[in-house]
């Protein structure tokens, strides 16, 4: 955000979602980004007064897929969850974490991506930006879909790269 508007003042400001809309209407903060995903499954998209398309604010790695954590030796409940699971999305959210891991970002880094399919091809686009925002780096790889992990992995890489150069890190 800082990025495309400098003149706005950043606070931290955590909560849920309806702990954030108490917030802003205490009048603790002007405004506050969230997840279009997250109001959807609260059934409270009124609530938003501006939605921001990817090629704007790319949205958070994973942003919007539910994930649902088993023990890797519980055959069973993985079973029954392979009803539920989409592969598509699920291979898009494994490139995107890839992504994510290649960066090496804490919780505090500016990091987001967003990887796509489109018919046996997959799209993925990354951001990393400084923490004040006067930096950004974006970057987009594509390929076979069958190669989503080595996609995501390079796109981290490469994005980790730009940054490097340019920071003088």
């Amino acid at each position: 955000m800082l990025a495309l508007r400098p003149d706005l003042t950043v606070i931290s400001f955590r909560g849920n979602v309806q702990t954030r809309m108490r917030k802003l209407q205490e009048g603790q903060a002007d405004a506050t980004l969230l997840a279009l995903a997250g109001l959807k499954r609260l059934d409270i998209t009124g609530a938003a007064t501006q939605i921001f398309e990817p090629e704007v604010i790319l949205p958070a790695v994973a942003q919007g897929a539910i994930g649902i954590e088993i023990r890797t030796d519980d055959d069973r409940i993985r079973g029954l969850l392979a009803a539920i699971n989409c592969s598509d999305t699920l291979r898009c959210v494994e490139a995107e974490r890839v992504m994510l891991h290649a960066l090496d970002g804490s919780c505090r880094t500016p990091i987001a991506g967003q990887a796509t399919l489109q018919g046996d091809q997959i799209v993925m686009t990354g951001l990393v930006a400084s923490e004040d925002g006067t930096q950004v780096w974006r970057a987009q790889r594509s390929g076979a879909a069958t190669d989503a992990l080595a996609i995501g992995r390079a796109l981290g890489e490469h994005l980790k790269q730009l940054q490097q150069e340019t920071s003088g890190r």
